[in-house]
């Protein structure tokens, strides 16, 4: 991926320490996920909720209350708590080569964004990125911690970003290789942006009422699938008008690894590596199959309209 006249953007929050942020590795932390009233989940829930932290996607405690769907007991989600963010944290746009890369996608995913939001009369408000290292402050979705993996939190409109999960995506994962994996990132940060377009154009708000009226947790979890590849779809649109913008930015390789990195994260591939068998109904973000199918319709079609996963007859 070329990105060196990318538009950089100033909207980031750099939570990360000054030592060894420059390059495309580092991150950690374990499997963990906060809860309500400072407890933490037994290891056969620990497991689940790993899946999704090692996914890409939305805070699921948005979404579908995380625990209460996940283990079937009336577990309450996490209170939300004030955005006060670190003394530390540099807002602007970072200048060491992986700060400097993201805050690139993320000026050329607002322009991109604008643009498409401009052409059908209405206004566009990009995300914050906040850029942490273990953990941090996630505002009213609670603490945002590395093995949650990369999320979007709706109240606040702001990306939570751990850079080690990309270097996480190639070395655990086989999700991308070499240069490509830039192109990978990129494909990750738009499709964080993703659920930005659909907070804005109301969707994460039907879905959330969809899923609480949901006679059951296998229902609750097919309505998150259909968010979470409608993220994917728009991750695609995305690339498709940048491509058109800047036709030199996809360089060869870089579209087989974003591919790569969707079936990689596919929940089948993700429940094979860490429980030995596949549970379709409990699938929050689709199939290694669905994800990279509707990413390829998004980069195809270029349009919104063609990423409406709920009126689908077919994921």
């Amino acid at each position: 991926m070329r990105y060196d006249d990318f538009r950089r953007s100033d909207d980031i929050d750099d939570r990360r320490d000054d030592s060894g942020s420059g390059g495309f590795g580092g991150g950690g932390g374990g499997f963990g996920f906060p809860m309500g009233g400072g407890g933490r989940l037994g290891i056969g829930t620990v497991v689940v909720l790993g899946l999704i932290g090692w996914a890409v996607g939305i805070d699921p405690r948005i979404l579908i209350g995380g625990a209460e769907i996940l283990t079937g007991g009336g577990g309450q989600a996490p209170s939300y708590q004030s955005d006060r963010p670190s003394s530390q944290a540099k807002r602007g746009a970072p200048t060491d080569e992986m700060g400097s890369m993201i805050a690139g996608v993320l000026g050329e995913i607002d322009d991109r964004w604008d643009e498409i939001f401009s052409a059908s009369g209405r206004t566009y408000k990009g995300p914050r990125i906040v850029l942490f290292r273990n953990a941090t402050n996630g505002g009213r979705c609670g603490m945002a911690q590395s093995a949650m993996g990369p999320f979007y939190c709706p109240p606040d409109r702001q990306i939570f970003l751990d850079t080690g999960f990309f270097r996480e995506i190639e070395t655990k994962f086989g999700g991308c290789q070499g240069s490509a994996c830039k192109f990978t990132a990129a494909y990750i940060i738009a499709h964080e942006a993703g659920h930005h377009i659909q907070n804005l154009l109301g969707i994460l708000d039907k879905a959330h009422a969809l899923q609480q009226q949901a006679g059951s947790k296998a229902e609750a979890n097919a309505i998150q699938v259909k968010v979470e590849l409608q993220a994917d779809c728009l991750a695609g649109v995305w690339v498709n008008r940048e491509a058109k913008k800047r036709p030199g930015f996809i360089e060869p390789g870089d579209i087989d690894g974003a591919l790569r990195t969707a079936a990689a994260i596919g929940d089948d591939t993700l429940q094979r590596k860490m429980q030995g068998r596949v549970v379709p109904d409990s699938f929050t973000h689709g199939s290694a199959e669905q994800r990279k199918r509707w990413f390829m319709t998004g980069y195809q079609q270029g349009t919104v309209s063609a990423c409406n996963t709920f009126g689908a007859s077919a994921l």
